[in-house]
């Protein structure tokens, strides 16, 4: 993988760059649509690649390891010709899963006991078979193991965990490199960032991962619950710390807001199931603020989705229809809302870029927030 750094925006922190990979280049800031279990929900990849087109999207380790299991994902070739997707993928390592899991799990010093959520079977992952179950699935970018901490968390429970998944990335480290490749290309390793929502065990796990030299790195546990001047505030710390010259990956966030304000102190990439899921439930984000589009309002209202036009959807169909689609519970509804949300994403941190680059970045920033603020 290679990093180019293009341009620093010269009143905030954000960043324009671009990373290459065996499957591609991915231009930052970027969003990468969610395909938790080899699918970006009620997208076929067609659409997902032709109009909504994102340079990478995630899969979970976690839901993969269960179903389809790994030994079909390796029959298969690994994931991208599984799935029938030829750009990047990244994969999480499964310990956000394994947190929410919390009444179903067991952790220790060797990894967590787990009881799937499928069938109820036990299984068990460490840091070294997360990273053999990873190079199987074969993402372009895979991520480190690590104990997501709940929000509120207490200091002591905070630190032991930070310190654990210190320790676990070791052995993430020492485990990959007996681990060749699997399909002919290489694969990125990012370690996490832990430490809550302490200034100072975040700026001890900023130097721990910045340490360890790895491609990329990551920063977990944060949309976790806590409000967002939280969130900003341990990504400033974290972001002042990690190196500059590696792409920043802030995990599962979140609101085309928190996109921005993060974009804004020096976040390369995201992602996040709430434009998906929010779309199932009618809620359509816009430049101008959201729409649900579930609402009375919308029954008689035959203009376009959003006149932006940033998919198909937005032009070919009309807010009353889709309110009736809603209203009559049919699937197409949530396949356009599905479409319409993840095109505007894209259109976001596109847009975000161009801005960054031509040197207006935080003026356009403040505009937006203020707009997409408004519920329509």
């Amino acid at each position: 993988m290679k990093f180019d750094l293009l341009l620093k925006d010269p009143q905030t922190k954000a960043r324009a760059g671009s990373i290459t990979t065996d499957h591609g280049v991915i231009e930052t800031p970027i969003f990468m649509p969610v395909g938790t279990v080899a699918s970006v929900k009620g997208v076929h990849q067609r659409e997902l690649k032709d109009d909504i087109n994102p340079d990478i999207i995630l899969g979970n380790t976690y839901h993969l390891y269960l179903r389809p299991q790994t030994e079909i994902l390796e029959k298969a070739g690994g994931l991208h010709k599984f799935m029938n997707w030829d750009r990047n993928i990244l994969t999480d390592s499964g310990g956000y899963q394994v947190y929410s899991l919390s009444s179903n799990r067991k952790i220790k010093e060797e990894g967590v006991k787990f009881k799937s959520h499928i069938d109820g079977s036990y299984h068990f992952f460490s840091p070294e078979n997360v990273m053999e179950i990873q190079r199987t699935i074969g993402a372009d970018i895979i991520m480190a193991f690590d104990e997501c901490t709940p929000y509120p968390c207490d200091y002591r429970y905070a630190q032991k965990s930070m310190k654990m998944t210190h320790r676990w990335l070791d052995r993430c480290i020492n485990h990959l490199e007996k681990l060749p490749f699997k399909y002919g290309y290489e694969q990125t390793f990012f370690p996490i960032v832990q430490g809550s929502t302490y200034k100072d065990l975040r700026r001890q796990s900023a130097e721990y991962i910045a340490n360890a030299g790895a491609q990329g790195n990551a920063i977990g546990g944060l949309s976790v619950g806590e409000p967002a001047e939280e969130m900003y505030a341990m990504t400033e710390v974290v972001t002042a710390i990690l190196p500059e010259d590696k792409p920043r990956y802030l995990m599962g966030v979140g609101t085309p807001i928190n996109i921005l304000e993060n974009i804004a102190l020096g976040i390369d990439m995201f992602d996040c199931v709430m434009p998906t899921r929010n779309a199932r439930n009618g809620m359509l984000f816009t430049a101008n603020g959201t729409i649900n589009i579930k609402n009375k309002k919308w029954e008689a209202d035959f203009s376009p989705i959003d006149e932006m036009g940033h998919t198909f959807v937005d032009t070919e169909y009309t807010k009353a229809y889709l309110r009736h689609l809603f209203a009559a519970n049919e699937y197409l509804g949530k396949q356009i809302a599905t479409i319409h949300n993840l095109g505007f994403y894209m259109w976001l941190v596109r847009e975000a870029r161009k801005h960054i680059l031509a040197g207006d970045f935080r003026e356009w920033k403040e505009m937006m927030v203020k707009n997409m603020s408004q519920r329509l």
